[in-house]
């Protein structure tokens, strides 16, 4: 860790995760974590042998960042929109960035972004909600990002085909290139064919580098730059949690306890994991994760072929608001669940709650407090009722939420997430599953080559149709 980044240093504390401090016989000792140890061991060196992709790019993109500021500093006098066309890892990190690190009403609010402009992502072909956007946005004073290594993403290819229609019909045939950034493979793929022919400027995702863990590579970094976002804090952040995590011994390493401890509940019949933020600028990242556990982890196969339909199930929640929605569940239903918190110290803003109504004892007692004192005070009630019900949870701390320790937390989830693929031996860095799905879709939609999985299709629909009612 450098020195100078040593206070904003995020913590695990997996305290809830042990017998010693859960009411009833649940939970874990030190011995099952020694006895896993070896195991660790042997992932560890299987992950720095194979060294993915992920965990070069806080170390690898000087130029990168050099490349996308230039680009900024060169078009963003004549930019009031920047739109993301991509879907799964190729928005979910874009939205967590944009959701930590900038105001919470950042579009609306011109002061607040300065020169920048306004973000949006729509991560889905959901024509009523695509369609507004484009009627509301000056496309002479828009850019798109087109985000897609193989250029044949169905959703992100046919937004690609609608927005460069209209920007064609705003601003001429002529000038469409001063409006689309191609990020894509280097070398191969029909979007960085379309890059060429048409002369937009192009970023480059390394081959090594899957979507959901893409979010630290030009994927992630172009928008969060154009958003005046700080893209070598980011990086800094995950370097100092690569350099934490390069000790194998787990009681040193934040992503290994973590994910060892993931790895032992999952074992015990704990197949739902939940991420709970207890800040809204991280509630993105929570939806970010659950793509990087779920497709990463949900595998039918070990990389021997033996069928183990492996994968905790990951749910998205937020503190407060999920206290008044799921915590029942997670209280007093099946004990099948992790909880995940996430809780910031420092708070980017407070807000004092003023005192009144002196005769009422229910609401005056709220007086000369703070929101930020409110919010960090529930979450660690609602961790100490989940500890007294034997349930199993863990918190992982930020002092605040910033570039740095946004870039920390990024790579610690990656890098468990690559840890846990190794213990249950799968390959965490694949996604048949949704290849299938996309295989389909690509026959439905006439693309040549798939006429097979046409077939397929249409005659399983019509052997369902007889169920409808």
């Amino acid at each position: 860790m450098s020195s100078e980044d040593s206070h904003s240093a995020i913590e695990l504390d997996v305290s809830n995760m042990f017998r010693e401090n859960l009411q009833g016989d649940y939970g874990f000792n030190t011995d099952d974590i020694e006895e896993k140890k070896a195991a660790v061991s042997d992932a560890h060196s299987c992950i720095e042998r194979e060294q993915p992709g992920f965990m070069k790019l806080p170390f690898e993109q000087d130029q990168v960042v050099d490349d996308i500021k230039d680009l900024r500093d060169a078009m963003i006098k004549e930019v009031d929109n920047f739109v993301v066309l991509g879907i799964g890892g190729s928005a979910l990190g874009n939205i967590a960035v944009q959701t930590a690190l900038n105001p919470p009403y950042y579009n609306e609010n011109c002061e607040f972004r300065g020169a920048s402009p306004r973000l949006y992502v729509p991560d889905n072909v959901d024509p009523v909600r695509f369609a507004s956007l484009l009627d509301n946005l000056n496309l002479s004073r828009t850019i798109f990002n087109v985000i897609s290594k193989s250029g044949t993403t169905a959703e992100t290819m046919s937004l690609y085909l609608i927005a460069r229609d209209r920007v064609a019909q705003e601003v001429g045939e002529e000038k469409v290139q001063d409006h689309f950034i191609a990020t894509t493979s280097s070398s191969s793929g029909y979007l960085l064919k379309i890059a060429e022919r048409e002369g937009f400027p192009e970023f480059y995702i390394p081959e090594d580098v899957g979507g959901r863990f893409s979010v630290l590579s030009p994927v992630g970094l172009v928008s969060s730059a154009f958003c005046g976002v700080d893209i070598e804090g980011l990086l800094a952040g995950a370097a100092d949690m690569a350099r934490r995590c390069q000790e194998e011994d787990v009681w040193n390493n934040p992503a290994y306890m973590h994910g060892l401890l993931h790895y032992l509940a999952y074992q015990q019949g704990k197949d739902i994991s939940v991420m709970m933020p207890y800040s809204h600028q991280l509630k993105d990242v929570a939806d970010w994760y659950r793509q990087l556990w779920a497709e990463s982890l949900g595998k039918a196969e070990t990389r021997e072929g033996q069928q183990i339909n492996a994968g905790q199930t990951p749910v998205k929640a937020l503190g407060a608001t999920d206290q008044h929605s799921q915590l029942q569940l997670y209280m007093e239903g099946p004990r099948d669940k992790v909880v995940n918190f996430i809780e910031v110290a420092e708070h980017d803003r407070d807000v004092e709650i003023p005192g009144f109504y002196d005769d009422l004892d229910g609401v005056n007692y709220l007086g000369g407090s703070s929101l930020g004192e409110l919010l960090n005070i529930e979450k660690r009630a609602t961790e100490m009722a989940l500890s007294q019900r034997g349930r199993l949870n863990c918190t992982i701390k930020m002092p605040e939420v910033n570039p740095h320790t946004l870039g920390q937390l990024f790579y610690m989830l990656e890098l468990e997430t690559a840890l846990v693929g190794e213990l249950l031996d799968i390959n965490a860095f694949n996604q048949p599953g949704v290849e299938l799905g996309k295989n389909y879709t690509y026959g439905v939609m006439g693309r040549e080559g798939y006429e097979d999985k046409k077939e397929e299709f249409e005659q399983q629909s019509r052997s369902e149709s007889k169920y409808t009612i």
